[in-house]
């Protein structure tokens, strides 16, 4: 059997794409380039379906949220707070698996941080 190898891209709609993607590399550090190539560490990356009714991605609009691996979930949400982006005030931790966090962009996505245990 086939198999995917990995998560090949992320696909988001926007009404300034050119401001959102400033956004996600100003704010997160997310060095892609012209193109939309970003070549991340190598991690976990989580599969998971949830229920059709759950709050956990903000919106129930919100068909998918994006999960992004961080070194350190504090200095992020710090980061992101002065640059004056919308952060959750709670974080959650997950025995065994790590701690996060959540950020709004500007296209009104919730994103999460995940800092692996």
């Amino acid at each position: 059997m086939e198999r995917v190898l990995g998560i090949g891209g992320y696909f988001l709609r926007a009404a300034d794409p050119a401001a959102l993607t400033a956004w996600y590399r100003d704010c997160l550090g997310l060095d892609a380039d012209e193109n939309g190539l970003w070549r991340p560490e190598t991690g976990p990356t989580v599969f998971a379906a949830f229920e059709a009714d759950t709050d956990y991605f903000g919106s129930r609009a919100q068909g998918a949220m994006l999960n992004f691996r961080v070194r350190d979930l504090d200095a992020m949400l710090a980061q992101l707070r002065e640059k004056g982006a919308e952060v959750a005030a709670q974080t959650q931790d997950m025995a065994g698996v790590g701690r996060f966090g959540w950020v709004t962009d500007p296209a009104g996505n919730r994103v999460e941080l995940w800092q692996p245990a």
